[in-house]
């Protein structure tokens, strides 16, 4: 494999992220919060030099993001879209535990939506891609659960390890390799955060 890194970026803080609701296809702007997160990635990417493959969502909350982080010009893809809720689209956990109280998005997908097997192919996909193109450091700006998905297939694990995973909005995370093993470098570091406690959604 090619691929020597992968860089996460989730989006800023959004209105309905801060309310806690899942948001796919509805294209939510940047709050004043969202636009600080991502202003406060731009110190971290002075060396754009490093990335072979910068890409995003289309979304506008995602290419925004990328935008306010000192890109211009990635790649818009859309297998980087969010993974579509369907019915639970604009939906609260808590809402939508009240229908199936065991519902995780990882272990049950969106109904009408994706599937937990579409939506790991879509990663597997997008690796592929990548490495097919022979990137070496890629960077990509997306939604909390596309990324969690992709960190997860990056591992070679079942998309169930998905809920262990928790990404806030503005935070920076990093895939590679611990000698021959695929491995998490960097998670959720949030430039903006100086405390310990509580994290925001990762909805």
């Amino acid at each position: 494999m090619y691929i020597e890194s992968i860089t996460l970026v989730r989006h800023g803080m959004t209105e309905w992220a801060d309310q806690g609701k899942h948001t796919s296809v509805t294209d939510v702007a940047l709050t004043s919060e969202g636009r600080a997160d991502a202003e406060a990635l731009w110190s971290l990417f002075v060396d754009q030099g490093h990335f072979d493959g910068i890409y995003s969502s289309p979304l506008i909350r995602a290419h925004h993001t990328a935008i306010l982080a000192g890109f211009a010009h990635p790649e818009l893809h859309h297998d980087l879209m969010e993974w579509r809720y369907g019915r639970y689209e604009g939906k609260t956990t808590p809402e939508i535990h009240q229908e199936n109280p065991e519902w995780s998005i990882f272990r049950c997908g969106g109904p009408e939506g994706e599937s937990p097997a579409e939506v790991a192919q879509r990663c597997d996909r997008l690796l592929q891609e990548w490495d097919a193109k022979g990137h070496k450091h890629v960077l990509c700006f997306a939604h909390g659960h596309i990324l969690r998905a992709l960190a997860t297939r990056w591992l070679g694990l079942d998309l169930n390890f998905g809920d262990h995973l928790h990404l806030d909005p503005g935070s920076i995370s990093r895939l590679g390799w611990e000698h021959d093993t695929p491995a998490l470098h960097l998670w959720n570091y949030c430039p903006r955060s100086t405390r310990i406690g509580p994290g925001r959604s990762s909805r």
